[in-house]
């Protein structure tokens, strides 16, 4: 594997592994559910994560940001989950970063649509939307090894901690 893909690899293990850290410990998640979203949606995934603004049913009373944080874990161990399957299998070609990075915005944003305008939904939003931009460019990789994706993860960790949940990003 070339230092860069496994750099980038690395990144994106790393950013699926710090949602994945966004709740309590004893948080379950089944092993079967770590099938990622299809790659069909990836065009429209910037569109998809643009709506997801606080206009929904949601956001009058949405989901408590615990929840937001829970939820995002979920998330994130799927595309973590969805990641190591396919680094296992060998080096991971840019379809299959677009296909996490697509499947991680559709993700966050999903969760992120239920609460409102809290700062935990704001901070998934923005994750989302990087999320999205890096699985729209050409290498979906490198255009995830950014000084954004980290910035994002900081503030959700920030978000989580104001809201009582200790996460680590």
């Amino acid at each position: 594997m070339k230092p860069s893909r496994l750099a980038s690899a690395l990144l994106i293990l790393a950013a699926t592994t710090a949602l994945a850290a966004c709740g309590e410990g004893d948080a379950a998640t089944t092993a079967g559910s770590s099938s990622p979203a299809p790659t069909s949606a990836a065009p429209s995934s910037t569109a998809a994560s643009a709506s997801a603004t606080p206009t929904s049913p949601a956001a009058a009373g949405g989901a408590s940001d615990k929840e937001l944080c829970e939820s995002a874990q979920k998330a994130g161990d799927e595309m973590k989950a969805a990641l190591v399957a396919i680094a296992a299998a060998g080096e991971p070609s840019a379809a299959d970063f677009k296909k996490i990075l697509t499947g991680l915005d559709q993700k966050v944003t999903e969760v992120a649509s239920t609460g409102g305008d809290s700062k935990v939904a704001t901070a998934l939003r923005e994750f989302g939307v990087l999320a999205s931009k890096a699985a729209a460019a050409p290498d979906p990789a490198a255009a995830a090894d950014n000084t954004a994706f980290e910035k994002a993860g900081a503030n959700i960790t920030a978000a989580c901690k104001a809201a009582g949940v200790s996460v680590t990003f």
